[in-house]
């Protein structure tokens, strides 16, 4: 069947539209990208305020005309850090449902760390081992660790870029102490759980999901010889060295030297430095010298946990981690 995933996260509304077959890789079809930026949308409170009501439910209205339009037979949304961490979030979730008939299911940060470890577990194989998956989202850092297809252990902090960006770094050409000080509150959060994924042992394999990672690996990374299949992209490898030479220059960057840089948007721009500290630290801490980057991530996670649903014959509508 043609299945939709609708991904409210705090950057984008994102429709991804696959063919799924039990037993079967899914087929990406099309895919539709709105930007969101509900972080910068954010009052005082941290209430949406109603322009970012407007424009959320405007995006998913359209995202869902666009899914009618490609045949989708069932839509599967959900919402991330935005609308989880909002102060009206359950009011902003009536609105959107009254106005396009989508009830938004608000994915924990746990779900979707664990998710995005289905993915990429997926992905790579048990031959991959004890796999580490990082993902720096707009509004969250998910880091999951684990030799199964459920991680031993998954955590979600508050330490997106978007998030970051604006609430660290106001100006386009943040000062050295600006930086500093991000440097470390995100370490300082990241050094917090690290003894919890030490004690489970060195992952054999780590991989980044998430545009933040593949941004940073696209100016300071290395592509690989394997390609993705159906030649989508080429894999590529971000190197904890490489990465950290990178980060004083972006330091140094104004948006539009950014934006200028392979693959950055002028959207992403300002967000850039802040995932850059959190990747670098990510790294860092965890013992991480070198990391590649994986096609999959959360959305594909849904669907895979989708099509499980769907061979055992337990088919529900909301995702979630395995039972």
């Amino acid at each position: 069947m043609r299945l939709g995933v609708l991904d409210v996260g705090s950057n984008t509304v994102h429709l991804l539209v696959v063919d799924a077959h039990p037993g079967a890789r899914p087929l990406p079809a099309y895919s539709h990208k709105a930007e969101l930026r509900l972080a910068e949308l954010l009052d005082a409170d941290g209430a949406i305020g109603p322009a970012g009501v407007d424009r959320l439910t405007s995006q998913v209205a359209e995202a869902m005309t666009v899914a009618e339009d490609k045949g989708v037979e069932d839509v599967l949304p959900f919402a991330t850090s935005a609308v989880r961490e909002a102060t009206n979030g359950e009011e902003v979730l009536d609105r959107v449902e009254a106005a396009t008939g989508v009830r938004l299911r608000v994915l924990s940060g746990e779900d979707e760390a664990r998710l995005t470890f289905l993915a990429a577990r997926r992905w790579y194989g048990w031959s991959a081992g004890r796999l580490l998956v990082l993902d720096i989202g707009g509004g969250s850092l998910e880091v999951a660790l684990g030799i199964d297809e459920d991680p031993d252990r998954a955590v979600s902090l508050p330490l997106g870029a978007g998030r970051l960006a604006q609430k660290w770094l106001p100006s386009e050409l943040p000062s050295p102490e600006e930086v500093r000080a991000l440097r470390r509150h995100v370490r300082a959060e990241i050094a917090r759980v690290v003894a919890e994924f030490s004690r489970l042992g060195s992952p054999d394999h780590v991989v980044a999901t998430s545009k933040t990672f593949k941004l940073l690996a696209r100016i300071a990374g290395t592509p690989t010889a394997r390609p993705v299949p159906d030649g989508a992209c080429v894999q590529r490898m971000l190197g904890r060295t490489a990465l950290e030479e990178w980060v004083p220059r972006l330091a140094a960057m104004s948006d539009e030297e950014r934006a200028a840089l392979p693959g950055v948007s002028a959207g992403r721009a300002r967000q850039l430095l802040a995932g850059a500290l959190v990747a670098e630290a990510s790294m860092d801490l965890l013992g991480v010298d070198g990391l590649e980057i994986c096609p999959w991530a959360l959305r594909e996670g849904v669907i895979l946990r989708e099509i499980d649903l769907m061979r055992s014959g337990a088919r529900r509508r909301a995702p979630g981690p395995a039972e």
